[in-house]
Protein backbone atom coordinates (compact mmCIF):
# COMPACT_ATOMS: atom_id res chain seq x y z
CA UNK A 1 0.00 0.00 0.00
CA UNK A 2 2.73 2.39 0.69
CA UNK A 3 3.70 1.62 -2.82
CA UNK A 4 0.93 3.18 -4.04
CA UNK A 5 1.33 6.22 -2.05
CA UNK A 6 4.77 7.17 -2.85
CA UNK A 7 3.67 6.17 -6.44
CA UNK A 8 1.12 8.99 -6.51
CA UNK A 9 3.22 11.51 -5.05
CA UNK A 10 6.37 10.51 -7.12
CA UNK A 11 3.70 11.47 -9.90
CA UNK A 12 2.31 14.75 -8.20
CA UNK A 13 6.26 15.87 -8.40
CA UNK A 14 6.57 14.84 -11.74
CA UNK A 15 3.58 17.38 -12.68
CA UNK A 16 4.49 19.97 -10.63
CA UNK A 17 7.74 19.74 -12.20
CA UNK A 18 6.79 19.81 -15.56
CA UNK A 19 4.31 22.86 -15.13
CA UNK A 20 6.83 25.09 -13.03
CA UNK A 21 9.15 24.24 -16.37
CA UNK A 22 6.33 25.01 -18.69
CA UNK A 23 6.23 28.67 -16.91
CA UNK A 24 9.71 29.33 -17.12
CA UNK A 25 10.21 28.36 -20.49
CA UNK A 26 7.04 30.65 -21.73
CA UNK A 27 8.41 33.75 -19.44
CA UNK A 28 11.55 33.28 -20.99
CA UNK A 29 9.90 33.75 -24.73
CA UNK A 30 9.88 36.65 -25.97
CA UNK A 31 7.16 39.09 -27.03
CA UNK A 32 5.81 38.52 -31.06
CA UNK A 33 7.37 41.13 -33.25
CA UNK A 34 4.67 41.53 -34.56
CA UNK A 35 2.44 42.92 -32.54
CA UNK A 36 4.91 46.09 -32.18
CA UNK A 37 3.88 47.35 -35.93
CA UNK A 38 3.80 50.96 -36.40
CA UNK A 39 0.85 52.63 -37.28
CA UNK A 40 1.57 54.90 -40.38
CA UNK A 41 -2.11 56.38 -40.91
CA UNK A 42 -4.38 57.27 -38.47
CA UNK A 43 -8.02 57.88 -38.70
CA UNK A 44 -9.51 59.78 -36.21
CA UNK A 45 -13.06 58.54 -34.60
CA UNK A 46 -16.56 60.19 -35.06
CA UNK A 47 -17.26 61.24 -31.81
CA UNK A 48 -20.74 59.59 -31.05
CA UNK A 49 -23.85 62.02 -30.80
CA UNK A 50 -25.31 60.45 -27.68
CA UNK A 51 -21.78 60.60 -25.84
CA UNK A 52 -21.51 64.69 -26.64
CA UNK A 53 -24.83 65.22 -25.17
CA UNK A 54 -23.81 62.88 -22.22
CA UNK A 55 -20.30 64.55 -22.03
CA UNK A 56 -18.53 61.21 -21.93
CA UNK A 57 -15.00 61.01 -22.72
CA UNK A 58 -12.14 58.34 -21.76
CA UNK A 59 -10.06 55.71 -23.75
CA UNK A 60 -10.99 52.72 -25.46
CA UNK A 61 -8.48 49.52 -26.45
CA UNK A 62 -8.95 47.96 -29.21
CA UNK A 63 -7.62 44.72 -30.43
CA UNK A 64 -6.80 44.90 -34.21
CA UNK A 65 -6.10 41.73 -36.43
CA UNK A 66 -3.44 43.29 -38.49
CA UNK A 67 -2.35 41.38 -42.00
CA UNK A 68 0.87 40.86 -44.10
CA UNK A 69 0.04 44.31 -46.02
CA UNK A 70 -0.72 46.55 -42.66
CA UNK A 71 -4.57 46.27 -43.75
CA UNK A 72 -6.90 46.04 -40.47
CA UNK A 73 -9.20 42.96 -41.18
CA UNK A 74 -10.73 42.79 -37.56
CA UNK A 75 -10.92 45.58 -34.78
CA UNK A 76 -12.20 44.32 -31.58
CA UNK A 77 -13.04 46.77 -28.13
CA UNK A 78 -11.30 45.02 -25.10
CA UNK A 79 -11.51 47.66 -22.80
CA UNK A 80 -13.44 51.31 -22.18
CA UNK A 81 -17.19 53.12 -22.38
CA UNK A 82 -19.35 50.47 -24.10
CA UNK A 83 -20.66 54.02 -25.94
CA UNK A 84 -17.75 54.87 -27.32
CA UNK A 85 -16.53 51.58 -28.60
CA UNK A 86 -18.17 51.57 -31.84
CA UNK A 87 -16.97 54.88 -32.89
CA UNK A 88 -12.95 53.04 -31.85
CA UNK A 89 -13.77 49.86 -33.82
CA UNK A 90 -14.84 51.97 -36.72
CA UNK A 91 -11.89 54.52 -37.06
CA UNK A 92 -9.19 51.20 -36.36
CA UNK A 93 -10.30 49.63 -39.28
CA UNK A 94 -9.24 52.32 -41.43
CA UNK A 95 -6.09 52.73 -39.59
CA UNK A 96 -2.99 51.41 -41.53
CA UNK A 97 -0.27 49.90 -40.08
CA UNK A 98 3.66 49.09 -41.23
CA UNK A 99 3.73 46.06 -43.50
CA UNK A 100 5.04 42.47 -41.68
CA UNK A 101 5.75 39.30 -42.16
CA UNK A 102 2.34 37.36 -41.51
CA UNK A 103 -0.71 38.48 -39.47
CA UNK A 104 -0.40 40.01 -36.46
CA UNK A 105 -2.47 41.04 -33.58
CA UNK A 106 -2.27 44.52 -31.88
CA UNK A 107 -3.09 46.64 -29.16
CA UNK A 108 -3.68 50.23 -29.80
CA UNK A 109 -6.12 53.06 -27.48
CA UNK A 110 -8.39 55.49 -28.78
CA UNK A 111 -8.73 58.52 -26.84
CA UNK A 112 -12.17 60.72 -26.99
CA UNK A 113 -11.96 64.11 -25.39
CA UNK A 114 -13.97 66.74 -25.73
CA UNK A 115 -13.63 70.48 -26.62
CA UNK A 116 -13.59 72.34 -23.52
Amino acid sequence: MSKSLFSKSSCGVKLLQAAALALVVTMAMPARAADDRSVKSRVAPIYPDIAKRMKIEGTVSIQATVDATGKVSEAKSVGGNLILAPAAEDAVRKWVFEAGAGTAKVKVDVNFVLAH
